[in-house]
């Protein structure tokens, strides 16, 4: 009876994983599917908290159930320079490679505390490139039709046709994915707005596109199976 817990960053996080990708992955056999806030929602200020918090957090859920799949979706951009590997990650070549630099670090780490006993593969860490917007950028159209405004398709397609994927949507200041929609529609509000576009979208369309985070559901899908097998 498997369960997954995923750790995420914010309100946005916790419904898409609740609304969307929950009952997907009750299919692949899960008993359960929840978010998590990583800390304290109500003492969160600005963002994703210190590893040494988060990390806690994810131990603390490790050793407490021990029929659980543990997993985090936060962002890399703005990730806190403490979190293992993000000092590292800027000097790889692609998306994806900063992406497996940071979780390979996180798995080593977490590894690392739990101790010889523990069984690697019942922590998946995700690092989303380079933010949850950039998923949506997977269908502009059906992103402008999901906030409900079809006359920014044009705008959108424009952003995505000069990257080769969404996960390459870069992550300054200026340019990360969020900002870039703020620029186009101000009263972009991310927990509703953002949550309804991924519905509108689908899973597949995002897949298709946004290849490191469809890796990351394969690895997520095919864990019951590996589990039942072993019991």
């Amino acid at each position: 009876m498997l369960r997954l817990l995923v750790h995420v960053e914010g309100q946005t996080e916790e419904t898409f994983v609740n609304e969307v990708l929950g009952q997907h992955l009750l299919r692949s056999g899960y008993n359960s599917v929840s978010a998590r806030r990583l800390g304290n929602p109500r003492q969160q200020r600005g963002g994703i908290r210190s590893w040494q918090g988060a990390k806690w957090d994810i131990l603390r859920h490790l050793k407490s159930d021990h029929e659980a799949v543990n997993t985090t979706m936060v962002d890399y951009y703005a990730l806190p320079q403490d979190w293992p590997g993000r000092v590292e990650a800027p000097s790889k070549s692609s998306a994806s490679a900063k992406a497996e630099c940071v979780e390979a670090a996180l798995l080593a780490d977490i590894v690392g505390e739990m101790g010889p006993r523990f069984d690697p593969r019942r922590f998946v860490p995700l690092v989303v490139m380079h933010e949850f917007e950039a998923l949506l950028f997977s269908d502009p159209d059906g992103f402008a039709h999901g906030i409900g405004k079809d006359d920014l398709a044009l705008a959108l397609r424009s952003i995505r046709q000069n990257f080769e994927t969404p996960e390459d949507i870069n992550d300054s200041p200026e340019t990360a994915p969020s900002k870039r929609i703020k620029n186009l529609y101000p009263g972009y509000e991310k927990p509703i707005s953002g949550v309804v576009a991924a519905m509108e979208i689908g899973l597949p369309a995002i897949r298709r596109e946004c290849s490191h985070f469809d890796g990351w559901l394969n690895r997520l899908e095919a864990l019951p199976a590996v589990f039942s097998e072993h019991a």
